[in-house]
């Protein structure tokens, strides 16, 4: 079950980031962040999004946004995906769903007829004060940049 809500407070976090960093929550205030959770780098869906947020960036950047990706894969997987697809934001990596579960992604997941545990593709948007701000859940890829593209304009 989700530990946050919208309009409350997201709690500080931090994890390995691709550029050999650590990434944190705390370090990113003053700044609106959208945090996006995909299932696997390098698959079409999860490609086509980072794709979709890559070539909105400098529009991102205009709102005063920070774009931040995340899954379970390595942070080595990430730097070959970001710099394959020459992603202008960062990856974090989350193999010990730390974040995952801080923001309840994890969910029960259908493939070829097998029920597994996997990554729910979920959007996040924090505000400048680290504010919960919106949520999207179950998002399907296509259009679904320029809905947080507009929600950020809307702050």
């Amino acid at each position: 079950m989700s530990t946050l809500d919208v309009g409350k407070k997201v709690p500080d976090f931090s994890g390995p980031a691709t550029g050999e960093q650590e990434i944190s929550l705390k370090a990113l205030q003053g700044k609106k962040v959208v945090i996006y959770f995909y299932p696997k780098d390098n698959t079409p869906g999860c490609t086509t999004e980072g794709q979709n947020f890559r070539d909105l960036h400098n529009k991102f950047e205009r709102a005063g946004a920070i774009i931040l990706g995340v899954s379970r894969d390595s942070v080595k997987t990430h730097e070959n995906f970001k710099a394959k697809h020459e992603f202008p934001f960062d990856l974090l990596s989350d193999k010990e769903e730390t974040l995952c579960q801080l923001f309840d992604v994890i969910k029960e997941k259908k493939l070829y007829g097998k029920v597994h545990m996997g990554i729910e593709r979920s959007t996040f948007l924090i505000d400048e004060k680290g504010i919960l701000i919106k949520e999207w859940r179950k998002v399907k890829v296509p259009g679904h940049v320029d809905e947080v593209l507009a929600a950020i304009k809307e702050i």
